[in-house]
């Protein structure tokens, strides 16, 4: 089935005896057992397993191709699950630009426990100098938050293999609907659901999908059931509601954020662009391989510092001045003074999530933010 078909049938898991065509919502933390000790109806326990996630599950399963999908309670925690799952000591390459919460999490949490190089991604002759032989997981995220920047997934799934590495992808910004790491060689690709896969900015969550049932997979499923971050049954529920409109919404975000990308760029008080949809961008031909549009998410640098940046961002009135991503709501945000004092981002950069408003409305409120 073609993606838009999956989003609204895939989840079809339960056929309730009272004829439901929206799967209900299953609030039991425990199932009953059978005389023989065994679960007739598939499930034991919440935290292990529950109707609404394995749906969830599966859904995001069938949309990446991969072999089977972990759902937690954040894109963090997901993200967490996989470098919880490296033997101490291990070494991950991982992009110069990596999102701030994940690299937070290595320079603070696993500081101690893993080692690590940020490395730019985009120069693939630079990716294999930094391989050592306890390099065990390359993770790349494209596009990246919140430079733009692409990597080659298919190149680098190449360099994962050769190496015998775990390739993992934060593939957020994209959605399932216009990229699919897995196709190109990823082993896992991770998911904020929070973003485009949730859509409304009303719930979190976060999601693992796997290209095979393997060793590593194992220990993935077992920090999920054991350790318990898991998604609630609602927010499962809401997940899979906002699921069955994605492939629409992706089209209308990705058609607005290239008109926008284009108004900003020939504007006076812009300096410079990245979208992935402009031609001018560095890895336009590999955006056109991998991906089947250009996404909703843009940034721009300022002409002038970062004072006329904040003042921008304050001047918006159908722009939400908010963090996040991926909902109808355009936002629009500071992205160094999120990050905070040791961010790496331009003091001059403003991060657009483009939302689903009509785009005259969109310019012309930059248009008055920016000034002539």
């Amino acid at each position: 089935m073609k993606p838009e078909t999956t989003a609204i049938h895939a989840s079809s898991l339960v056929k309730a005896a009272t004829g439901d065509v929206t799967s209900p919502i299953h609030l039991s933390t425990t199932y009953f057992r059978g005389e023989d000790g065994g679960y007739p109806g598939g499930h034991m326990y919440s935290r292990v397993s529950n109707p609404n996630r394995s749906a969830l599950e599966k859904v995001i399963t069938e949309l990446e191709g991969g072999a089977d999908t972990c759902a937690f309670s954040s894109g963090n925690t997901a993200g967490m699950a996989i470098f919880q799952a490296l033997k101490p000591g291990s070494h991950i390459i991982a992009p110069d630009d990596m999102y701030w919460g994940f690299k937070k999490q290595l320079l603070t949490i696993f500081a101690d426990i893993l080692t690590f190089d940020f490395v730019d991604l985009t120069v693939v002759d630079e990716v294999e100098k930094h391989v050592k032989p306890n390099t065990v997981l390359l993770w790349a995220e494209t596009p990246s938050n919140p430079l733009l920047k692409i990597c080659d997934i298919e190149v680098l799934g190449k360099i994962a293999k050769k190496h015998q590495l775990i390739f993992a992808v934060d593939s957020t910004f994209a959605s399932p609907i216009l990229q699919n790491p897995i196709a190109l060689g990823a082993d896992i690709v991770m998911h904020s659901t929070t973003k485009y896969i949730g859509g409304h900015s009303d719930v979190l969550g976060g999601s693992l999908t796997f290209s095979a049932k393997n060793e590593f997979y194992d220990k993935i499923k077992n920090i999920q059931e054991t350790g318990g971050a898991v998604p609630s049954p609602f927010d499962c529920f809401l997940l899979l509601r906002s699921i069955k409109t994605l492939a629409y919404r992706i089209k209308g975000h990705c058609e607005n954020a290239e008109k926008l990308a284009n108004y900003l760029n020939e504007h006076p008080k812009v300096e410079a662009v990245f979208y992935p949809g402009l031609a001018l961008h560095p890895q336009h031909e590999i955006v056109k391989k991998q991906m089947k549009g250009f996404g909703g998410m843009l940034s721009i640098l300022t002409k002038g510092d970062a004072d006329f940046a904040r003042k921008v961002v304050n001047s918006v009135k159908v722009f939400s001045q908010a963090t996040s991503l991926g909902g109808v709501e355009s936002l629009i945000e500071h992205r160094a003074s999120v990050e905070g004092p040791t961010s790496k981002t331009p003091q001059n950069l403003i991060r657009i999530s483009v939302g689903l408003e009509h785009i005259d409305d969109l310019i012309a409120d930059l248009e008055q933010a920016l000034g002539s």
